[in-house]
């Protein structure tokens, strides 16, 4: 039914941030006048796992997946002549969310801004980065505690900004079915607010539960994907008025923006990736009970590399022609009443339910933290698993692989690629930074803040106070690691093969003949160099050689070139296979070579996995790398044979 009111159109974003500060503040201002209506801000690596530029895990990582931010300098630089009080500002940023939020806050007062104004959000969900994106820093627990004090600090100050995003789009990524992204975010939710109750009086407390907000991931299913939607909507409901007795209806509302699915983008044909992101777009918007707030697209070429300015305005414009030129802002809910939309939606909820009551049995999201990594590696398994099997169509890639070459992709390859400067530049800046700061002042507040920290006490306060003073963000981080320590995320994959052997004779019986000919098991040692968190390639690369009947070897991320020679002496691997997807690969493959090499290790082969464009794939064979694959290399048996090959010895004497 037609509407005598239009709608207002949702937040239209692009999530954004390169190389420099500079570079991404002219982005910004670029995108903005283009006719984006709020900014999302997307931050480094280093940045988000609390590193400074020049700390020898950031090499190679500057600047690459978002913007480095070492100080309020860099943070100053990034909205200049953006005036935060009229900005509504998302923040993709988890483990140093307390940190950028506070270098927010001292640029909104330099600009003169009423702090109380401030409109926007930080992601801030820590429970998501264990299972599946990898930026965590801390222990669950207090990960958790900074949680509540950036919510008990905003709900106090910056009223009308949203604490935490409850962060559902990663889980998808990793591989959750529906229901288990319904559960597992809502279980996340849900231990937020246990935390929050207790810090705020009880007449206060719905309130606060209603700045929490979700983001949330839509996938090509796009009519299962908006009866999620749906499910979402009822479900918090529900627990808000069960649970915590919240009766305003107004607190209740499911507040969400959205990114839909990059992991679905396809390197092999990549021009049908835009026909991907627009149907994927209609399953949060079509819907006007379940509509996001905010939408930001991913760009058509994502498999391919970082976009340009161009492909972000390509993906933006998608979402103008939708609000403005259709009329579907015109209408009521078009799915109201229609049974098999209410059949799918009730059968999601009664999936979620079913998880939920499963993950409280277990003490809630934190203490499954490690039952739930295991179900997304399975589940992300079982998805691969049909794609190999054509189950799952994908066009351009197990299906209709022949086609024309790409126009869109032009002498420069169709992405961006940052300039390898940047680096060294940034930590020139960082040094002069340090230089001329008060060093007094930066030592009293970091004093301070590890006071606080130590003693429950409040952050936000001492890191707003530190923000003002220069201190930078590995000096903010330091301090949180000092106190809380820093934690090891559950792997997801055990050393016991599963019960998915089922086609896999073939390979199996050669993995037997060619440890035989070893005089040992296949040793596959996997490894995750630099701060790449997304560990789902390496995951699964583990799971199958495993399956497979390989011994392997794979302790998760976060290592350094170092850690996994060291790991492959130790071990006596007969292969090493590492996964980056940050774009870090050439920096990072060097180093490890020349380390193997020095170890005496250069005739164990090394594979590496990652978006990878071919030029550079070139250059890691000419460093000595014997196979690269990138994500059209979706048949893992295909890999577990080149593996089986590179390490046999009839066939290296073949050669």
């Amino acid at each position: 039914m037609s509407q005598t009111q239009k709608d207002k159109p949702w937040l239209i974003r692009t999530y954004a941030g390169h190389s420099t500060a500079e570079k991404s503040n002219a982005l910004y201002r670029s995108n903005l006048s283009k006719g984006q209506t709020g900014l999302s801000v997307a931050f480094d690596l280093p940045t988000q796992t609390g590193y400074d530029s020049d700390h020898i895990l950031s090499r190679g990582e500057v600047g690459k997946v978002g913007v480095p931010i070492c100080h309020l300098g860099d943070m100053r630089t990034l909205f200049d002549q953006i005036p935060l009080d009229q900005m509504n500002t998302s923040m993709t940023i988890n483990a140093t969310a307390p940190w950028l939020l506070a270098l927010y806050i001292a640029v909104a007062e330099e600009q003169g801004a009423d702090v109380r104004a401030l409109q926007g959000t930080v992601q801030n969900d820590l429970i998501k980065e264990y299972l599946s994106r990898g930026t965590y820093i801390c222990p669950p627990a207090p990960s958790l505690r900074m949680i509540g004090d950036v919510a008990e600090y905003c709900y106090k100050h910056v009223p009308k900004w949203n604490p935490m995003n409850v962060c559902s789009y990663h889980l998808q990524e990793a591989g959750a079915t529906p229901e288990q992204e319904l559960a597992f975010a809502l279980a996340t939710a849900i231990a937020v607010l246990d935390e929050l109750r207790p810090r705020v009086p009880a007449a206060d407390f719905p309130a606060l539960a209603s700045r929490i907000s979700f983001f949330v991931n839509a996938g090509i299913r796009f009519v299962t994907e908006m009866c999620k939607m749906r499910a979402f909507v009822d479900l918090w409901d529900e627990i808000l008025r069960d649970r915590y007795g919240i009766e305003d209806a107004k607190h209740r509302r499911f507040r969400y923006g959205v990114q839909v699915n990059s992991l679905g983008l396809t390197e092999q044909q990549p021009e049908n990736n835009v026909y991907r992101i627009l149907i994927e777009m209609l399953a949060v918007t079509l819907s006007k009970k379940a509509r996001a707030r905010a939408v930001q697209l991913p760009a058509w070429n994502e498999a391919l590399g970082l976009p340009r300015p161009w492909d972000q305005q390509w993906s933006m414009r998608m979402q103008q022609i939708l609000a403005y030129e259709t009329d579907l802002l015109e209408f009521d809910d078009l799915f109201d009443g229609n049974p098999a939309v209410d059949a799918k939606v009730e059968a999601l909820k009664s999936g979620a339910r079913h998880e939920l009551a499963n993950l409280d049995s277990m003490g809630g999201a934190v203490s499954a933290i490690e039952y739930m990594k295991s179900r997304l590696v399975e589940s992300n398994a079982d998805r691969l698993g049909r794609i190999e099997r054509n189950e799952t169509i994908v066009v351009g890639v197990n299906r209709w692989q022949d086609g024309e070459p790409s126009p869109l992709q032009t002498e420069d390859g169709g992405i961006m690629v940052v300039d390898p400067a940047v680096e060294a530049e940034q930590i020139a800046r960082l040094t002069e930074w340090r230089t001329a700061r008060d060093e007094a002042a930066v030592k009293s507040t970091l004093a301070a803040l590890r006071a606080a920290a130590t003693k429950g006490l409040n952050v936000m306060e001492p890191s707003i106070a530190c923000a003002r003073a220069g201190v930078t963000t590995g000096e903010w981080a330091a301090q949180m690691r000092a106190v809380f320590g820093e934690y090891r995320g559950p792997t997801g994959v055990s050393s016991s093969p599963s019960n998915r052997t089922e086609g896999l004779d073939d390979i199996r019986a050669a993995v037997d003949a060619v440890s035989d000919r070893l005089g040992r098991r296949l040793k596959f040692l996997v490894g995750k160099p630099g701060l790449d968190g997304h560990s789902n390639g390496a995951e699964q690369i583990a799971f199958r050689a495993r399956d497979c009947g390989m011994d392997i070897g794979y302790e998760g991320i976060r290592l350094t070139p170092e850690q996994i020679v060291s790991a492959a002496a130790e071990d006596r691997a007969h292969v090493v296979g590492i996964s980056i997807l940050s774009g870090s690969h050439l920096p990072l493959v060097e180093d490890l070579m020349s380390r193997m090499r020095a170890a005496g290790l250069g005739d164990v082969p090394v594979i590496v996995g990652g978006i990878i464009p071919e030029d550079d794939a070139r250059r890691l064979r000419e460093m000595g790398v014997a196979r690269v694959y990138t994500p059209k290399d979706f048949e893992l048996n295909t890999i577990m044979m080149d593996i089986i090959t590179l390490v046999d010895p009839q066939a290296v004497a073949a050669e």
